[in-house]
Order: structure tokens, then C-alpha cells, then sequence
């Protein structure tokens, strides 16, 4: 018998006999079109498609996802268009197979673009239809069985792709028994000396064991015996590459790992459960903390377990995970074991339904990422599944990474939440937006109205949502605020020239615009702001009657010495500007201190004291640097470093902190440097308003007693 026969004789274990003649039909259409291709091992090109349907019709998928998987390479590889399998097979398998092409047709300048771009087109896939992803794991995994007649290079190449993106999909899925194989091929291929020394230290050590494997083995089934509970006890193994994870990530060698006894228990209801770990429970001692309850809290990716470790005879700790056959099912083929198809509609059941969420969110993760690479990057932090689960006020549960904090919270409730996010209360206490959470914490988020993301958020948020809604935020609030400080900066020079620009003619802007490359005032604006063109010499341009003056010969032009010389009024400074206006470090400027601006390419404009010595190394490039002065209404608070020599004399530092604090200052950093036995030195970074602040700040340090000497910190 053929193959293909073969085949579908075991299809009809669960398929009807239509649908098994379906299949058959696209295996015959895939054998044509394939006809005269071989694989690098030298089989016919067709025994892979045929092996992809194997693994997807051993998670008993549709007929539909079966033809796929026969005709997934049929639209790259041998130029047969959609249509012509649109016409043959119907829109959704043609769908099917033309979303599985695309994840692997791209071409692009680097490896991690790569991967990036067909990875976000998988996400799109996905979120048409599942089906997608499940035909292109089965294809990647069949890939990995057969990587041994590939080049070593390229063997590792895809190795690391699948253990960074399509083995941490299938774990998300709840697809474990593929993520498990994943891992530990792709563990082979990328590290084959150390796959193979694990794999025969593992097999040393069962034998090793076989023992008293076979003795807790034996005490836990007559326990269920004894309390009349039907459940089936197994023994359980870790993976390699699981073991080479924790003997890494957690620094415990081979025998510790090793020495923990793993075992599963299959019962036939969830109720069962609860009473198997009542009997295992009364049998050995429980390891205090260790008791999980994925039942009633199930992960984010459906798993459903009771989790518990036990103190076992002679010591040795026992995992045991309990659970029903219908969880063991959904544990090993995830969302592939509810493959229910009725008439067009699918069955959404709770796994579905959580599918369907986590695909919306990487949707909303595509929409507002900025490029392939920080999508991805975005996508793999929310793919590993450490979760910790935590409650709203209201006593809703939501699901978060492991390490997540207030912020990520408040962005997984809804964006707008995020953005406007003040303070939290932790537990009904105030908490730092920073503070990573426990399980079982109740969040609540204190919102205000014009509150707006904190850029200092992305060095600790964890999400992907979170990090995503950060970053599109900022860039288009450093977008409106580069279009407004464009604008201030063209007008300061317009003026200077008596005019405006209103009073330009449409034409002329539009004639600009068109030299610069852009579309829109509002770019071109934006582009002065950032510092990545001199207002002057766009001017020049707009005043200019079409004589050619080129922005690359600004020297050309007569450009005012400095803002005295021209009479111009220096732009006048807020500290409320934003992101496209910061100031330098070098120097601290505050209110009160002569300051001069300098438009750093791509930055904006940095603010120095007039007499920062940094700044005389930019003033060549008098373009670039103007003269500002301090707005009248000048507000918020601005950084200082001070050098405070003192005697050492006990509890000095303390009265210095308080000083500062009476002062209606706030410490930003302190550090202290003993010079001698008898003299200390201080240097801190303070809060202050402005110059008259500072001196007010100065005048409580120096009264205190044992102070000898206090500088203000420049360059």
C-alpha cells in the first residue's frame, strides 16, 4: 500500500470519508506540482508535505488544515499562482496556504530583519487564522527532525530561530509537547556536545534510579488505591534542553537538578484532583510555598494543573503535577486539541477565547511598533509565560509576565490608563510605579487628567504592551514638540528679518518644501526642532525670490555674528519645551544662569551655561548655537551638583539631608569620600527652581555647624 494510502486509511479513525478523499486530492496535486524536486536528503520533495500532515493529523486537525499542510510549498516553490488552487480547492485552504508561503518569502538586508518582518506577518496570519501558524509549526518541526543533511551554519541558523520564536510560540499555544521537541532539537543542532553529554549523563542516571523511581512509583498508586480514587500514576522526565536551562539560569549542577523526583497523576475530573492531592498530601509532607493551583487560575496559555512538591521517603523532594485527561490533552496539543470545526464557524471555547485575546494584543503591539525589530522585541518578552497573577479593585484577575510592575498593570487594564497613570496604591498602600509585583497583590492606579508617559518608564517596564504604548507616545508627543520649537526658532529668525511666516506666499513654502523632499510644513518644522536643519538657512530659502541658494553654502549668506549684533530678542526659555529640549549635564543650567542653546543633530536643542567650557568646542559651528534667555514664567526643577567639604563629626550627613529638605529641595544622589580621618567630602545632586533658590540652598548648608567649604559643581 502507498503511502498516501496508508495515510488515509488512519484519517478515517476521525475524518469523514469526503474529507479523507479531500485530502487525498491535494496530496495528488502536491505530488504533480513537485514532480522532478528533491529534498537536500534526496527523497522526492513531496514525502515532507505529507510528513507535515502526519503531525498535524496526530493532533487530529481539520481536513482543511491537512490540504494546507499537502499544499504549503506548492505557491513558493513551483510558481502555481493562489488562483489556481483558489479554483481547485476553495478560498479558505487557498488562504491557508498562502499565509504559510509569505512567512517564508522575504528577503531583507540582515538575518534579524529577517526574522523580524516574517515574524510580524506571521502575527497578521495568526490573527486571520490560527490554522496558519499550526501548518507552519508542523513545517518547522519537521524541518528540525531532518536538519542533519543541512550545512552546520545553517543547521545552527535555524536552530536559534526555533528555539527564540517558534518553540516559545508553541509553549504559548499550550502546545507542549511541540514546544518540548523544539527545544531539545534545536538544543542538539546549536550545542551538540553538551545536547550529547546531558542526554548520556540522563540515561546513566535513570538507570541509576530505576530503584526508587519504581518504589515512590508504587506507594503513590497504592495510596489512591487505599482512599478509592481511579487515577493513573506515571513517571515523568525532564527534557535536555530543560535541564540545561536550570543547570544555566538557576547555577545548580547536573546532580542537584537530577535529584528531584518527578511524577504525573491522570484522573478522570477536575473534582478527583482537589481529592488526589488530599491522599498524596497525607502520604508525604508538602514543601511549604510550593503548592500551585492552575485549575482555578489556569495560565495565560489554558494549562490547566495542580502543581505540588513533596518531602518523599529518604528526603527526596517529589514534583507531581495531578490533572484530568482532557487537561493532559490540552498540556501537550494547546489550542490543536480543541480543533472543533462545525459547518464554517469554530467553537470558541475558553482556550480559544484566550488565543483570540493574546493574538488582539500582538495586533495592538504591530500597530503602534515603530519598526519589524521592535516588534519582536516587544513580542518575545510577552511570549515567555512566568505569569503572576494579580487583582483589581474589583477583584478581576489579570495575568501578567513575571517582574511586571504597576505601569505594565495599568497598560494591561486599558492604554489610556497607562498614559495617564500618576501613582498606584499596592494593597491599599501607596507603592512605586516601579515596584515589581507579587501574586496575588490588588492594584489600584491613581489616574490624573493630562498626564502623559514617563520616558524614565521604559527602564523598567516588562510588557510589551507597555513598552510599545511608551514608545508610540513619545514619538509623537517629541514629534509635536520638535513641529513647536521648529516654529519659535523660524519665527526668532523671520523676525529678525521683518517678517513672518504668515506672510510668506504659499507658493514659496510649497517650492521649499519640495526642495527639502517633504510633503508637509509640520516635517520641515520638525526637522529644525530636532537640529537637523538651521533655521537660518531655511529662511534664507523661504525670503529667498528662487535664486538657487543652496542649504548645503549657508557661508554664502550674511548671517548676523550673534543675536546682539542683529538686534533679534534671544528665544526666550520655559522648561516646560518637552523632550526636544534638555539640558547638558557638563554644566546643570538653571533659571537665573546665562545660556546659550546648541541644536544637536537628531536631539534638539541642548541647553549650556554661556561659560561651559564644552561649549567652546561647538561654538565653530556658530549656526548651531544661539543665544536664549529665561522665560519670565519659567517652572518645574532643575539640576545642580554640589561639593560640600565637612568635618567629620557624627550624624553630619543626616543634618546636610535635612537641611536640604527644610530647604524645599529634594536629593536626587549623595556620595561621601573621606579624605582624612578628620574631613569628609559630600557630593550631591540636588533639585532646585532657580538661582535664587540655589542661594537660598547654599546660605542653610553654610550655617550649619562643622560645614567648611560648599562649590557648585561645573564641568
Amino acid at each position: 500500500m502507498s503511502a498516501i494510502e496508508v495515510f488515509a486509511d488512519n484519517l478515517g479513525n476521525y475524518l469523514e470519508p469526503e474529507q479523507v478523499n479531500l485530502v487525498r486530492r491535494a496530496y495528488f496535486y502536491a505530488e504533480q506540482a513537485h514532480d522532478g524536486q528533491t529534498r537536500r536528503s534526496g527523497e522526492p520533495y513531496v514525502t515532507h508535505p505529507l510528513a507535515v500532515a502526519h503531525i498535524l493529523a496526530d493532533m487530529h486537525m481539520d481536513h482543511q488544515s491537512l490540504m494546507a499542510a499537502m499544499l504549503h510549498d506548492v505557491i513558493e516553490d513551483t510558481g502555481i499562482p493562489k488562483d489556481a488552487l483558489i479554483e481547485q480547492f476553495g478560498d479558505t485552504v487557498a488562504e491557508l496556504v498562502d499565509g504559510v508561503s509569505k512567512l517564508t518569502q522575504m528577503t531583507f538586508e540582515t538575518k534579524a530583519e529577517a526574522q523580524a518582518e516574517n515574524f510580524q506577518k506571521m502575527a497578521l496570519a495568526m490573527a486571520r487564522d490560527i490554522r496558519v501558524i499550526l501548518v507552519k509549526l508542523a513545517d518547522r518541526l519537521h524541518n528540525m527532525r531532518t536538519l542533519g543533511a543541512l550545512a552546520p551554519e545553517k543547521r545552527r541558523r535555524i536552530a536559534k530561530e526555533t528555539l527564540e520564536i517558534y518553540a516559545p510560540i508553541a509553549n504559548r499555544l499550550g502546545m507542549h509537547s511541540l514546544s518540548t521537541e523544539f527545544e531539545d532539537l534545536g538544543f542538539k543542532a546549536m550545542y551538540p556536545m553538551r545536547s550529547m553529554l546531558i542526554d548520556r549523563a540522563v540515561r546513566n542516571a535513570r538507570g541509576n534510579r530505576k530503584e526508587l523511581l519504581n518504589r515512590i512509583l508504587e506507594s503513590l498508586q497504592a495510596c489512591l488505591e487505599r482512599e478509592g480514587l481511579q487515577g493513573k500514576v506515571m513517571g515523568r522526565e525532564k527534557h535536555l534542553y530543560g535541564i540545561y536551562q536550570k543547570m544555566r539560569g538557576k547555577k545548580k549542577s547536573f546532580n542537584e537538578i537530577m535529584d528531584v523526583y518527578a511524577f504525573r497523576i491522570i484522573v478522570d475530573k477536575p473534582d478527583t484532583c482537589y481529592r488526589v492531592l488530599g491522599a498524596v498530601h497525607s502520604l508525604y509532607k508538602p514543601f511549604p510555598g510550593r503548592f500551585k493551583d492552575y485549575i482555578a487560575i489556569p495560565k495565560a496559555n489554558g494549562y490547566q494543573s495542580l502543581h505540588t512538591t513533596l518531602f518523599g521517603m529518604h528526603g527526596v523532594p517529589i514534583e507531581i503535577q495531578i490533572r484530568t485527561e482532557e487537561m493532559e490533552e490540552l498540556a501537550n496539543n494547546g489550542i490543536a486539541a480543541h480543533w472543533v470545526y462545525k459547518s464554517k464557524d469554530d467553537v470558541i471555547n475558553g482556550n480559544h477565547a484566550r488565543t483570540r485575546q493574546w493574538l488582539k494584543s500582538v495586533l495592538e503591539l504591530q500597530q503602534n511598533a515603530g519598526n519589524s525589530l521592535e516588534f519582536i522585541e516587544n513580542v518575545k518578552i510577552d511570549l515567555f509565560p512566568d505569569e503572576v497573577y494579580i487583582f483589581t479593585p474589583k477583584g478581576r484577575i489579570m495575568e501578567l509576565p513575571k517582574g511586571s510592575t504597576p505601569v505594565d498593570f495599568a497598560y494591561a487594564v486599558h492604554t489610556d490608563i497607562g498614559n495617564s497613570c500618576i501613582a498606584c496604591r499596592v494593597n491599599r498602600r501607596l507603592a512605586p510605579l516601579s515596584e515589581p509585583l507579587e501574586s496575588g497583590e490588588t492594584v489600584e492606579i491613581i489616574t490624573a487628567p493630562g498626564a502623559r508617559p514617563n520616558p524614565a518608564w521604559l527602564s523598567f517596564v516588562i510588557t510589551g504592551k507597555a513598552r510599545s504604548n511608551i514608545r508610540h507616545f513619545l514619538k509623537h508627543q517629541r514629534h509635536s514638540e520638535s513641529i513647536a520649537l521648529g516654529e519659535r526658532l523660524l519665527d526668532k529668525v523671520l523676525a529678525s528679518f521683518d517678517t513672518q511666516l504668515s506672510a510668506i506666499p504659499e507658493a514659496r513654502i510649497q517650492a521649499v518644501l519640495n526642495d527639502c523632499g517633504m510633503e508637509l510644513m509640520e516635517d520641515l518644522l520638525a526637522d529644525i526642532g530636532l537640529g537637523n536643519r538651521m533655521a537660518y538657512v531655511v529662511a534664507r530659502r523661504l525670503l529667498a525670490s528662487g535664486d538657487g541658494t543652496s542649504e548645503d553654502e549657508p557661508q554664502k549668506v550674511d548671517q548676523p555674528a550673534s543675536a546682539e549684533d542683529s538686534g533679534e530678542k534671544p528665544l526666550a526659555i520655559r522648561g516646560t519645551e518637552g523632550l526636544v529640549v534638555s539640558f547638558a549635564r557638563c554644566c546643570n543650567p538653571i533659571p537665573g544662569d546665562p545660556i546659550v542653546g546648541y541644536l544637536s543633530s537628531g536631539k534638539g536643542m541642548v541647553i549650556h551655561q554661556e561659560n561651559c567650557r564644552n561649549l567652546a568646542e561647538l561654538r565653530h559651528n556658530s549656526e548651531k548655537t544661539l543665544h536664549l534667555t529665561w522665560d519670565k514664567d519659567v517652572s518645574g526643577e532643575f539640576t545642580i551638583e554640589l561639593r560640600v567639604e565637612l568635618e567629620h563629626q557624627r550624624g553630619i550627613i543626616a543634618q546636610l539631608a535635612t537641611g536640604i529638605t527644610v530647604a524645599d529641595a529634594s536629593i536626587d544622589k549623595i556620595s561621601v569620600d573621606e579624605r582624612d580621618g578628620r574631613v569628609s567630602v559630600v557630593q550631591l545632586v540636588v533639585r532646585v527652581r532657580d538661582r535664587l533658590h540655589l542661594s537660598q540652598l547654599i546660605k542653610r548648608i553654610r550655617n550649619l555647624k562643622g560645614v567648611m567649604r560648599i562649590t557648585r559643581l561645573k564641568n
